[in-house]
């Protein structure tokens, strides 16, 4: 550990290592990016439909207008006082150094809320994914969520099964930068020999190759022979001699590319990142305290269940969201890996074909691979435990003042005001660490806009930090570590620091007199103090007796040899996971790149459907309208647009006795004798948006203006809102929505509603 940490030694080892911190590093904040990105994605692909349909409310409209703004570099930083940075500071340490919190929260958000805390705890709580005390913390919370899980869920069949807050956790770690190595890795060049061949058809759906069959007969013979109907049922088509000749070898086919994926996964278990191989661990140990009548079978589906489906086949099924392949594959291809991917899935679970009948002719590849993949699955969960480590990391942890977090002003937001909402089942008594340090914060702070939304470097230290020598007396007697137990080993380290600065001194035999006097009497200021501290160290160990001047301290020199030998191998190591993590950190700047490229799409897109949700919305979304208001508008997939500048319309004038008599104004608070000198204007920049003033007779000016989306008022209606509150007066939404249908309508053939 303290070869790991060093940042005094300048060897090649140590270059190695700082670099493959830095790299680290970097995969976990780009990693964070992406897992950002990929929801605004999923965001708006909901939405753009939805504002299609003219049903979008005006304040997701905001948000979808928030998600495609680019972060300003040159907005104020909202960073909090000294005072609210210690209160983070403690708070967050508390939340990630005991994950049982976190782990409760989890279990008790909504499925509408999961994925923000999700981001705050995966790629921020425990963002560094490569440093072992904040992915072991982690490991720990999954633990306790997944004993819930087992705890609350009355059927076995249902484990882990739905989706719900627990599933989607678990999906979203594999999008970690570890999985993601793994699954290039293992997947990449088989799936993209695949896709080199664009014309491989190994459809099996017999209803779907007798509709090609039907469609390559009448362009080839310009018709159909007798006994050839065009439409038949599923029945008819699988017993058509001629359909089974062509699935006959293409089942064979799809066997055997499917016999060869899996064999890769299989030979792939030393590959499998720790933390998913430890997850399925947990899931086989809770099985069998929970259910212990369980078959290994039963057992195997439930691990299957986490690794294949919600690992391994979301990748098998779009490799092109998962980076793993250059294009996105051709109709051919995207079927094939489709079929392997259920395949894979029901050598996990038991086949149910009652839906899919054709994939009962596959059954030969589930029997034949059973054994062996309920073998895999059991290995996947021999991996060792890291409790004992865990302590030692959060001893060190405690020892050190340079835990940080780059943590958003909106991330402190949400995870404060959800532990608000839940602080009486998370942290009950008055006397809990947690409800105190809630109780200090006080309210959660205010949102920011997403410009502003920039990262803070919290430090997190513990509130109720013990001194160090407490730390070391606690160790020592929960673990029988002597104090000259930890001068021995911190003696070890100093040797091996001052030999890797001056690896002349590591020629056995090792005098360690000798390398502590060399380095003592140098002209490096830090390799003196080394030499005289560990001189000074020696000896206080020959006279405790732990090691012997007469025989040159064989056994320490022994063991300061033998982790020399093991920091060689290890900068090998360093080195090839330098080659490997470039190679991930490439994919995933590769995968934001593509998200980047999406959402600028969705802007050019939005900006389109906009237009027509504000002018035509019940038309045909592929279809050219050209409307009498001066925009033409051509719909098609994101990135392909024509849009002309729109011409404002109005502004159209209305009195309030005119108004108030059409029942559009419901309520006022305007004194009788002025509502005669007081009119409103409503004009329309752009489709869909309206401008409405208040005015008074005499005044430039007007009293009041607002912006009023088309969206907004159908979003009220739909929700039984009656009234639209202007300040002075009160508006009938329905009546007002006619007014604008009969106002802007008259003067279009087009309307803005379907």
């Amino acid at each position: 550990m303290a070869a790991e940490q060093d940042v005094e030694v300048e060897d090649e080892l140590a270059k190695a290592q700082r670099r493959l911190r830095e790299l680290k590093t970097k995969i976990s904040t780009q990693s964070k990016k992406n897992f950002m990105r990929e929801r605004d994605v999923r965001f708006l692909d909901a939405r753009i439909g939805l504002l299609i349909q003219n049903r979008m409310a005006l304040d997701e409209q905001h948000e979808v207008a928030s998600r495609l703004e680019d972060h300003d570099d040159d907005e104020v930083d909202h960073y909090p006082d000294d005072r609210r940075m210690q209160q983070y500071g403690n708070l967050f340490y508390l939340l990630q150094s005991e994950p049982r919190h976190i782990a409760i929260l989890c279990r008790l958000v909504s499925l509408a809320e999961i994925d923000t805390l999700l981001q705050t705890v995966m790629f921020t709580l425990y963002g560094n994914q490569y440093e072992s005390r904040e992915e072991h913390l982690l490991l720990t919370m999954f633990q306790n969520v997944l004993a819930a899980q087992f705890e609350t869920t009355t059927e076995f069949s249902s484990l882990l099964r739905a989706n719900t807050p627990v599933s989607r956790m678990m999906t979203t770690y594999t999008r970690r930068g570890p999985g993601q190595s793994y699954l290039k890795s293992v997947l990449s060049e088989k799936i993209n020999n695949l896709l080199e061949h664009k014309d491989l058809n190994l459809q099996i759906n017999p209803l779907k190759v007798y509709d090609e069959l039907v469609e390559k007969m009448e362009m080839e013979q310009g018709g159909l022979p007798d006994g050839f109907p065009r439409g038949v049922t599923a029945e008819v088509a699988q017993s058509n001699p001629t359909i089974q000749a062509i699935i006959r070898p293409r089942l064979k086919t799809l066997m055997d590319i499917a016999n060869s994926f899996l064999s890769t996964i299989i030979n792939s278990l030393d590959q499998v990142p720790y933390g998913i191989r430890w997850i399925c661990k947990q899931i086989r140990s809770l099985t069998k305290r929970k259910y212990p009548d369980a078959t290994d079978h039963a057992i195997s589906s439930l691990i299957g269940g986490f690794f294949f489906l919600r690992f391994v086949n979301p990748a098998i099924v779009t490799p092109q969201a998962y980076m793993l392949v250059d294009g996105i594959p051709g109709n051919n291809s995207r079927t094939t890996l489709t079929l392997l991917a259920k395949m894979l899935q029901n050598l996990a679970n038991k086949p149910s074909y009652a839906k899919e009948t054709y994939m009962i002719p596959t059954n030969p590849f589930v029997e034949h691979n059973k054994q062996r993949t309920n073998k895999f699955l059991n290995d996947l969960c021999e991996v060792v435990d890291f409790y004992e480590q865990l302590e030692m990391d959060q001893y060190m942890a405690l020892s050190k003042k340079d835990i940080m977090i780059n943590i958003t002003p909106n991330e402190i937001y949400s995870t404060l005001s959800l532990l608000q909402q839940h602080i009486n089942i998370i942290a009950p008594q008055e006397t809990d660490h947690l409800r105190i340090l809630v109780g200090e914060v006080g309210p959660a702070p205010a949102q920011v806009p997403r410009k502003e939304n920039k990262a803070i470097e919290l430090p997190l230290f513990s509130r109720w930090e013990m001194p160090i020598q407490d730390l070391t007396m606690s160790l020592m007697s929960e673990n029988n570590i002597t104090q000259y137990d930890i001068l021995y080993m911190e003696a070890k380290s100093i040797f091996v620091q001052i030999i890797r600065s001056l690896p002349y001194l590591g020629r056995p035999p090792l005098k360690l007199h000798y390398i502590a006097e060399t380095a003592g009497t140098g002209k490096d200021a830090q390799l003196v103090h080394k030499g005289i501290k560990v001189k000074e160290m020696i000896r206080e160990l020959e006279e405790a007796g732990v090691i012997d001047k007469r025989d040159n301290h064989q056994f320490l020199a022994e063991e300061i040899s033998n982790e020399l030998v093991h920091l060689g191998d290890l900068k090998l190591k360093v080195m090839e996971e330098l080659d490997s993590l470039e190679s991930v950190f490439k994919t995933i700047l590769d995968h934001n790149n593509y998200l980047k490229s999406q959402l600028e799409s969705y802007k050019a897109y939005l900006q389109n459907v906009r237009m027509q949700s504000g002018i035509g919305a019940g038309s045909s979304a592929s279809k050219k309208q050209v409307v009498g208001i001066g925009v033409e508008v051509v719909d098609t997939r994101p990135g392909k647009r024509a849009i002309k500048a729109p011409v404002v319309q109005g502004p159209f004038k209305f009195t309030h006795q005119q108004l108030e008599k059409d029942g559009i104004i419901v309520e006022t608070e305007v004194p009788e004798v002025r509502r005669q000198n007081i009119f409103l204007t409503v004009s329309s920049p752009i489709p869909g948006t309206f401008i409405i003033s208040l005015h008074y007779k005499g005044r430039d000016k007007p009293v009041l203006e607002i912006d009023l989306k088309l969206d907004d008022l159908l979003e009220k209606q739909q929700d039984g809102v009656t009234m639209l509150d202007l300040e002075y007066i009160k508006l009938s939404v329905s009546k007002t929505l006619q007014l604008l249908t009969k106002t802007f309508m008259s003067r279009n053939r087009t309307g803005f509603f379907s």
